[in-house]
């Protein structure tokens, strides 16, 4: 498992830090990943998610508390 959200798909992006003399050194930018327990196809899973689709299922969520329906989420790969 690598650092890419199990959601939507951001992984790892490669670019340069450059100082005020312009010198370049690489560097990598990380998502930013957390361990989240999700119900996908009705089972309770512990997924990778970044924080964008984090907040997007827990406000998924408060929606179906709302209307009292089981929460369902799908996850792609």
């Amino acid at each position: 498992m690598g650092m890419k959200c199990a959601n939507c798909g951001k992984g790892v992006m490669y670019g340069h830090n450059v100082s005020h003399a312009k010198n370049r050194t690489r560097k990598i930018f990380k998502p930013n990943l957390h361990a989240a327990r999700i119900f996908v196809n009705g089972n309770r899973r512990k997924i990778r998610l970044c924080t964008k689709c984090l907040r997007m299922f827990k406000s998924v969520e408060l929606d179906a508390r709302k209307t009292s329906s089981p929460v369902v989420a799908t996850a792609s790969k």
